[in-house]
């Protein structure tokens, strides 16, 4: 009987692990940097946990748990670069990806303050009510490209996937995080914005973060944050 209820643990931990993922490498040029090498480790880098307060420190880059222990990779403005998962975006989700510049060196900055801009969205595709669709499942990549506006010096990035399956009440959506350190070189004079604090930019009740997804189906989806800067 100990057995029985050992193994139906164990497997059920492991169903859990395969179904949620993180985001541990950075893209440039399509080309990954390596598993945690530009990417702060985050605290689930073993569970693959969410979080689901979004007034939370973590809610940052999520990994109050450890050491920035990232490396800075040199890009350059206009240049594409983006995120890959471990595993596929098995749930239904948005996502989002910010960017705040670092006053001085990015690896010793925690990102607080006013300063995040959001640069690059993949929300949910909708057509007045009869079905819903999410761009941002079933892959595992997200890039973008750089503005060439874009001032250089040193950034976070910051993915953000909405996982929006369980939503229909507060807290029930999940979000998987990671912040990229970056060099940005030959850059442009582009005035980024707006500009929020995370957390602090979300309240969990907007409508693109609390909802039902399956009845009604939404008739139209409104992506959670400040518009994209597009330089």
């Amino acid at each position: 009987m100990y057995n029985k209820a050992l193994v139906a643990v164990v497997l059920s931990l492991a169903s859990l692990v395969h179904c949620h993922y993180t985001f541990p490498a950075l893209l440039v040029g399509g080309s990954s940097t390596g598993d945690w090498v530009n990417v702060r480790r985050t605290n689930n880098y073993n569970s693959n946990g969410p979080v689901t307060d979004v007034s939370s420190q973590d809610f940052r880059c999520y990994n109050s748990q450890g050491a920035a222990s990232a490396s800075t990779a040199r890009v350059s403005a206009g240049s594409r670069i983006g995120f890959k998962a471990n595993q596929g975006v098995y749930h239904q989700s948005v996502t989002n990806i910010y960017m705040a510049r670092a006053p001085g060196n990015v690896s010793t900055w925690d990102g607080s303050g006013n300063v995040w801009f959001k640069v690059h969205e993949v929300p949910a595709v909708t057509n007045g009510g009869s079905s819903i669709s999410f761009p941002a499942m079933n892959v595992d990549k997200y890039e973008f490209t750089l503005p060439s506006s874009l001032p250089s010096g040193q950034y976070l990035v910051r993915v953000e996937n909405i996982a929006v399956h369980g939503a229909s009440s507060f807290g029930g959506a999940q979000f998987y995080i990671s912040c990229a350190q970056i060099e940005v070189t030959g850059g442009g004079g582009g005035n980024p914005g707006p500009l929020v604090a995370i957390p602090g930019v979300y309240t969990g009740r907007e409508p693109g973060i609390m909802l039902n997804i399956y009845y009604p189906v939404p008739a139209n989806y409104v992506m959670p944050g400040p518009a994209v800067w597009r330089g």
